[in-house]
């Protein structure tokens, strides 16, 4: 008799993995602002060597509880879909985004300056999940990328210079990363070839 496959579904795995996420952003900010500790000053410091481990810090820690309850929804939101459906490749796409986005900036902002703030990811996210559908050739990933950009597309913009305390960089580079993760990660396979289904006797 034929045997049907079935794909794993992954969204729980997607929000599981988003909402620990989430938690592990906001419990670094309680830290942060209920101890003496200052952990910003661990963020990206261009082109000192002290500052090369805020490439790794930085999208963990933000300046005020407000910082980061703006990145919150869109935090949580981007980084659902781009693990639904393949997890593995959406932690992938996520970790090119994350050394993008805090290399670019190590590299071009100016000294003196500390980033900090997982804005390069929501910007490199949403990048990816705009451009993905393009080069895997899938409708649905084409028209759920139209649909992201029509409500956040105006988002993009900061990725040029202009208003202070903003890292543009991070948002620039961030949105570089998405670039890089779309054209290399977002592959044709996606489109999901059919095999031939398996017969058992």
């Amino acid at each position: 008799m034929p045997r049907s496959s079935t794909r794993p579904r992954t969204w729980p795995t997607a929000a599981a993995i988003t909402a620990g996420f989430v938690a592990l952003l906001w419990v670094v900010e309680a830290w942060d602002q209920w101890t003496p500790a200052v952990l910003d000053d661990d963020g990206i410091r261009p082109r000192s060597t002290e500052g090369l481990l805020g490439i790794v810090l930085a999208p963990l820690l933000h300046g005020s509880w407000g910082h980061l309850e703006a990145n919150t929804p869109l935090v949580a939101l981007l980084l659902f879909l781009v693990l639904l459906g393949d997890v593995r490749r959406g932690l992938a796409v996520t970790g090119v985004i994350w050394l993008v986005a805090g290399l670019g900036t190590w590299l071009v902002a100016s000294p003196g300056t500390v980033h900090v703030g997982a804005s390069g990811l929501v910007f490199g996210w949403l990048v990816y999940l705009v451009l993905r559908g393009w080069f895997a050739q899938r409708l649905g990933q084409v028209l759920l990328g139209a649909l992201l950009f029509l409500a956040y597309g105006g988002l993009l913009w900061g990725v040029l210079p202009g208003q202070p305390g903003v890292s543009w960089q991070g948002h620039l580079f961030g949105a570089v990363g998405g670039l890089v993760a779309a054209r290399r990660l977002a592959t044709r396979d996606e489109r999901g070839s059919r095999s031939p289904t398996p017969y058992g006797s």
